[in-house]
């Protein structure tokens, strides 16, 4: 019999959560045992490992083969992450916050949708305050005789197109 496939985590047992994490688990008389949680594959091996020595299994079924016995396996084995109700709240506190920003862009959307001349306006008036804002500031490093800009700096465009606009 050919040797079982390793899955997108490329070690036996292990399987890869929608969240990034990692879940062990492993088959026993007809019954698939899982056995935990963890951070990184390498640590879900170890627990596979671990449980496959407890269930006698030959060598060729272990993820780390220079493991020689059960109390080795078992003292390299990361204990499993456990959810417990703290885990839980910040969980549904976590949803509830995407839920609530998901409905003001939905909101949002909507809104601009029917008045699209009051978002641009705004949108304008934000580019014309950072637009006096960075004039100012140019206005101030040309009085400063300590200015930390160089002759070269794009910054100074700023103020010469005041300037300009101005003569106009």
């Amino acid at each position: 019999m050919p040797p079982r496939r390793r899955g997108a985590s490329g070690f036996r047992g292990v399987r890869v959560r929608p969240s990034g994490r990692f879940t062990a688990e492993i088959r026993a008389g007809g019954f698939r045992l899982t056995l935990g949680t963890y951070n990184t594959p390498e640590e879900a091996a170890r627990a596979y490992d671990a449980a496959a020595w407890r269930f006698r299994r030959p060598g060729h079924d272990m993820n780390f083969p220079d493991v020689e016995s059960l109390e080795e396996a078992e003292f390299l084995a990361p204990p499993p992450c456990l959810v417990d109700d703290e885990d839980r709240r910040r969980h549904r506190q976590v949803q509830r916050r995407i839920a609530i920003a998901e409905r003001d862009e939905q909101l949002m959307r909507q809104w601009r949708a029917r008045s699209p001349d009051a978002f641009f306006a705004n949108l304008r008036a934000q580019r014309r305050s950072n637009r006096r804002h960075r004039r100012a500031v140019a206005a101030f490093e040309l009085e400063n005789p300590n200015t930390t800009w160089t002759e070269n700096d794009p910054r100074w465009d700023d103020i010469w197109t005041e300037t300009t606009s101005d003569d106009e």
